[in-house]
């Protein structure tokens, strides 16, 4: 016997004497890494030993890496990182900067949606953020999603690329959370989107705009990646996979030759050998070979953080100039500018099919 649609989603009143609960609603979160919560030595330290902590991030056994953890790298490094954030941070809100954009990025798609990006049917959706790392925490987030009445929730990782130490992780993370409900709400987890056309068009108008923008022509543009260990590729991470689809979509949207195009990891941690080439290297080779005018574009980052900020416009700006370069240019993320905001927006729209 065939049952009519119409009959299976009709929803009958409620009896009189029935609790209140907030029901039919749609979440979305938006997900991102994270950021200490103040640039003191407590704060980093709490930041730190969270996310280096997390053994989806470092795989060595716990033996070793645990006396290494506690006891040397986390009574030297959360000084001298903090310092580094104290750098980049948003005094006006006393925050990291991925904080603060990833909090505007999901207050534009909330206003999108509002302004009927999703069609009548928008109206039933709330957008939230979270960080995989501090706050504000996943678990939070998602039980403040299902108070408003959010029984389906679409999880957004705003990693570009996968990984095991970031996609997989939030979604652990989320999943942690799940485990702990009576009352689980439907998720999804948006894929990644390293080839999706609309996310490379974005990524290519906004190198093309930050070059009109400088003061130089470049004689050649590097794509820096965050780096992760050469033993995560070994046993199987599509990571490098998916960084180089990027870099070469990439580079044939902005129509470069490839003598004029270069792909590099960076955020070496620790002695093993990670992804190469090494970005502060080739930074270095670069200017010692002559090259005097270098842009560098990090199209794995959704947001500019500590990463592109400092290690990138600061850091590796010195080791260019510090070896013979003369200009250097980093190109922002897409952040939530009108082309990061498109690539979010078409994300959330197309994985929301069926629901809205």
């Amino acid at each position: 016997m065939n049952t009519p649609v119409s009959n299976l989603n009709a929803k009958g009143p409620r009896p009189p004497d029935h609790p209140a609960v907030k029901t039919g609603r749609i979440g979305v979160l938006l997900l991102n890494l994270g950021t200490p919560d103040a640039t003191d030595y407590w704060s980093m330290r709490r930041y730190l030993k969270e996310f280096l902590s997390d053994r989806r991030v470092i795989e060595v056994p716990r033996l070793v890496w645990w006396p290494l953890l506690n006891f040397v790298i986390l009574t030297t490094r959360p000084g001298r990182k903090g310092k580094d954030y104290a750098s980049i941070w948003n005094n006006e809100r006393n925050e990291g900067p991925l904080k603060t954009i990833t909090r505007a990025q999901a207050e534009k798609l909330a206003a999108w949606i509002a302004e009927g990006g999703l069609g009548p049917e928008g109206s039933k959706v709330v957008v939230d953020w979270a960080m995989r790392y501090a706050a504000p925490a996943v678990k939070g987030r998602l039980e403040a999603l299902q108070a408003a009445g959010c029984e389906r929730i679409l999880v957004v990782p705003l990693y570009p690329q996968y990984a095991a130490a970031t996609t997989a992780t939030a979604c652990d993370k989320v999943f942690e959370a799940l485990m702990g409900m009576r009352w689980q709400p439907t998720v999804r987890v948006s894929p990644p989107y390293y080839d999706e056309p609309v996310y490379i068009e974005a990524v290519a108008q906004s190198v093309r705009s930050g070059l009109a923008r400088l003061g130089f022509e470049p004689e050649l543009l590097l794509a820096s990646f965050h780096g992760m260990p050469q033993a995560y590729l070994d046993k199987g991470d599509p990571y490098h996979c998916h960084c180089a689809k990027t870099g070469r979509l990439l580079r044939e949207a902005l129509g470069l030759p490839q003598q004029k195009f270069r792909l590099t990891f960076q955020s070496r941690f620790g002695p093993a050998e990670w992804l190469k080439p090494y970005t502060a290297e080739t930074v270095v080779e670069l200017a010692r070979q002559g090259v005097k005018r270098l842009a560098v574009v990090t199209p794995g980052f959704s947001a500019d953080c500590l990463e592109t900020i400092e290690e990138i416009a600061v850091e590796n700006a010195r080791y260019f100039r510090d070896n013979g370069g003369e200009s250097f240019a980093h190109i922002p993320c897409l952040n939530d500018s009108p082309e990061g905001m498109r690539v979010i927006c078409a994300i959330v729209a197309r994985e929301l099919s069926g629901w809205v």
